[in-house]
């Protein structure tokens, strides 16, 4: 099946994004991971199986990813810039009735989008503990951002380096990530316990970063339920068994 065909939308500030979607029925955003963009739920055929089970599957690159434009201005990466990019989608698309989820960092803005008023019927928070929604370490940055810093400066061979070279295969680009970075911010604890969407939270069970302090996600969440797939942070995201676990949420929460 080919890749779905590239759209494109503008932020509230004119930055132009992309995202691309297949399938037919209810909506549900999926958002990627940190370095990615919307082909991460292509790769493994996880958005075309998740829209056989009756859903419009919405893939946006975030801001800095992929298709989407990547300005090398501070100015246009204000702090939470990626919910307010999400919410614009929303609106672009005239989306009342949707579910939003999200992997990895995609699973944080999931949640800023939820406490910023986003209303989905369902929402899944994949790839992401405690610690990382609170933004109080673990997350992509802790490892990424010395590599941002870094890049063009690594000893020929060096694991640095050949991180620099997988990223640089894939398009990145290094100053538009690191102010990425910068806008993130965490979610307090006071504010998940106001998040009343259904909630599932997935995650790999040899994901040493966000499998540590998941459970403790699901308990902050009022109305999260927790599940266990195979594999760690890179190839949960891919494993049948989490696309499996999202479409059985989805119909078990209509």
């Amino acid at each position: 099946m080919p890749n779905p065909a590239v759209s494109f939308f503008s932020g509230r500030d004119g930055v132009r994004l992309a995202y691309r979607e297949t399938g037919e029925g209810r909506p549900l955003i999926l958002m990627h991971g940190m370095t990615g963009d919307a082909t991460l739920w292509l790769l493994n055929g996880q958005a075309e199986t998740i829209a056989t089970a009756g859903h419009r599957v919405i893939m946006p690159d975030f801001r800095g990813h992929g298709s989407s434009e990547k300005p090398h201005d501070a100015a246009f990466y204000p702090p939470d810039v990626l919910a307010g990019d999400g919410l614009a989608l929303v609106e672009h698309l005239g989306l009342s009735e949707y579910d939003l989820g999200g992997y990895s960092l995609g699973a944080r803005i999931v949640v800023r989008m939820l406490v910023r008023g986003a209303a989905p019927g369902r929402a899944v928070v994949a790839g992401q503990g405690l610690r990382q929604v609170l933004g109080s370490g673990g997350g992509a940055g802790a490892s990424l951002r010395p590599l941002l810093t870094g890049w063009g400066t690594f000893e020929p061979g060096s694991p640095e380096e050949r991180s620099e070279q997988w990223l640089r295969s894939g398009g990145a680009d290094p100053v538009a990530l690191l102010h990425v970075l910068d806008s993130l911010v965490g979610t307090p604890a006071e504010q998940l316990g106001r998040i009343t969407v259904p909630t599932l939270v997935a995650v790999g069970g040899d994901d040493s970063g966000a499998a540590s302090s998941a459970g403790h996600l699901v308990t902050a969440l009022p109305q999260a339920t927790g599940t266990v797939v195979p594999g760690d942070h890179w190839t949960a995201a891919g494993a049948p068994e989490l696309v499996a676990a999202i479409v059985d949420f989805l119909a078990g929460h209509q």
